[in-house]
């Protein structure tokens, strides 16, 4: 094998690397985000745990986080506002790439 094929595949196993990186971030960002949520809407437990699923799957109807940010809005209605929702968000995200690392 040429220097320039382990070149292109090291490239593309560092993509593959990092792009799963980025998912499982996500989905951790997301089940955080969701079971702060939980706690908002006065869930404990299990019942806790399914509400961040849901949430963890909401991230799968269209590309971006507006989706998720959508359900959660949603379901806290004036619990929270768009404000507070995004800033944890921006935090869950930041706590999740942490975990990671």
């Amino acid at each position: 094998m040429s220097s320039f094929d382990d070149r292109e595949n090291a490239f593309e196993a560092k993509f593959a690397h990092d792009a799963e990186m980025k998912f499982r971030a996500e989905a951790r960002a997301n089940k955080l985000l969701g079971l702060w949520a939980a706690g908002l809407l006065g869930k404990e437990g299990d019942e806790a745990e399914a509400y961040a699923a849901e949430v963890v799957r909401a991230d799968f109807e269209e590309a971006g986080n507006e989706d998720v940010f959508r359900k959660v809005k949603g379901d806290l209605g004036d619990r929270a506002d768009d404000a507070t929702i995004r800033t944890r968000m921006a935090e869950c995200l930041l706590e999740a790439k942490a975990s990671f690392l």
